[in-house]
């Protein structure tokens, strides 16, 4: 058996409650267990499934498929956090909206004789504007019930996995697994409707610290759950190989509670990103992509990308080796680059994250070195005209529909050097090193939702 503390050990976050400290499932042959051993307050439980070394689960094909599947309750429920978070904000945001209707159109009725024509017919017009967040509203309301009813299948799917014998015969696997995929594909379905939406503002800036030097890029895991805060830290933009973990954003602003990992391969760039357990970056004086893995210490795959310009051939305009840049938004893990067959202009390729092949690429057309920085929100690709003062997003290209608008949406450089701008899906953030500060800023988004009627 292997000790509690090492990689083997399998955490799988799932939804249940009374259950702290009894075991679930237990096979002396197979020599590995599942069990709770801790609960939280909001009804939350860890479980733990204990396995045993490799050599032994590879001799049963099917403890490897209960593994996955194990595997799998744990990315949807660490999925169904982050959609509880991000739908318990809109909600938050739309019914505060409801509240100023309200008052709006009883200010409206009250004044109804005491208005001129003009600022009665103002009044009139703002009020219709913001009718249709009524049924906005309700659709919201609607899919807060979709998730209880997803928080109660995952529950039951828990059980399910408990009630597994010892001999994990076939009966009732295959069902199990359907159910699984099915779940996956309505978890991501209620994802994309409530996630997503076009950028409208950008905050006042939030200073969290100020340590290193005037470039770098500093992250948090945008797939982790909501109780994982460990933040990321990376100093300068090239030959760089020391990344600092720490414990807590609490800790890296006090600057306690942090490991080193040296990577194998120095970095290039600022534009690294940190995705499901692993850095995302860009090796020195190469177009190859390094997927390196924090838990093992160890580089699990790396790979040119085809054509793509390095060591400052096609950089932002403020230079730094920021040839390529890693995003992740809603839909996954993205690059951002330039070729010569593109004339300079910036790529937006959309990578698998496991192989690191291109899966689709496109063409924006905006020149990368007239870019100050970019970052992906809901398949998007927003670009500021600068690094500088005063700098605002000004472009937009639409990966959905392969087009591009020109956008004025400004935001407060604060320090006057952006070197890393980054979007967090799970926290719906700008994240920014901005001349020896690191600064996020929270960001709008418009949603557009379709009902049942609608085309």
């Amino acid at each position: 058996m292997w000790p509690l503390t090492v990689p083997p050990l399998l955490l799988l976050l799932l939804l249940c409650s009374g259950l702290a400290g009894q075991t679930l499932f237990q096979s002396p042959e197979e020599g590995w267990q599942l069990y709770t051993s801790a609960q939280a307050p909001d009804g939350k439980c860890i479980c733990t499934a204990v396995i045993p070394a490799q050599s032994t689960c590879s001799r049963d094909g099917r403890s490897r498929e209960l593994r996955q599947l194990m595997e799998k309750v744990q990315n949807v429920s660490q999925s169904m956090e982050v959609l509880e978070l991000r739908t318990y904000r809109d909600l938050q945001y739309v019914r505060s909206m409801e509240t100023l209707m309200r008052s709006l159109d009883a200010r409206l009725r009250a004044a109804d004789g005491s208005l001129s024509t003009k600022s009665f017919q103002e009044l009139k017009d703002r009020m219709s504007e913001l009718l249709p967040l009524s049924s906005v509203l309700e659709q919201y309301k609607a899919d807060t019930r979709t998730i209880v009813r997803l928080r109660e299948e995952v529950r039951n799917l828990s059980s399910s996995l408990a009630a597994i014998q010892e001999e994990m015969g076939a009966y009732g696997y295959e069902d199990l697994q359907q159910r699984v995929m099915a779940l996956e594909a309505r978890l991501h379905a209620c994802a994309q409707k409530l996630g997503c939406g076009k950028l409208t503002g950008v905050s006042n800036p939030i200073t969290i610290r100020a340590m290193g030097s005037r470039f770098g890029s500093w992250m948090t895991d945008t797939m982790a759950p909501s109780a994982d805060s460990r933040v990321w830290y990376m100093d300068g933009y090239y030959k760089g190989r020391r990344v600092l973990e720490f414990r807590t954003l609490g800790d890296f602003i006090k600057g306690q509670n942090f490991i080193q990992h040296l990577l194998p391969q120095p970095w290039a760039g600022t534009g690294h990103v940190v995705y499901n357990g692993s850095l995302f970056y860009n090796k020195y004086q190469s177009n190859v992509v390094v997927k390196y893995h924090f838990r093992s210490r160890s580089v699990l795959v790396q790979r040119s990308l085809p054509g793509a310009g390095y060591n400052n051939t096609f950089p932002y305009s403020w230079g730094g080796f920021s040839d390529m840049d890693f995003m992740v938004d809603e839909s996954g893990l993205w690059a951002v680059y330039t070729t010569n067959q593109n004339a300079g202009n910036i790529v937006v390729s959309r990578l698998d994250p496991h192989t690191l092949e291109v899966v689709r690429s496109w063409d924006t057309g905006y020149p990368k070195r007239s870019a100050g920085e970019a970052f992906m929100i809901c398949g998007v690709l927003y670009v500021t005209n600068s690094h500088l003062a005063g700098a605002k997003v000004y472009f937009a290209y639409f990966t959905n529909t392969s087009s591009y608008e020109y956008t004025d949406v400004p935001f407060h450089n604060q320090y006057s050097h952006i070197s890393m701008l980054d979007y967090n899906p799970r926290e719906r953030a700008l994240y920014t090193w901005n001349n020896g500060h690191q600064v996020l800023y929270n960001v709008t988004l418009f949603h557009v939702i379709s009902t049942a009627g609608d085309p």
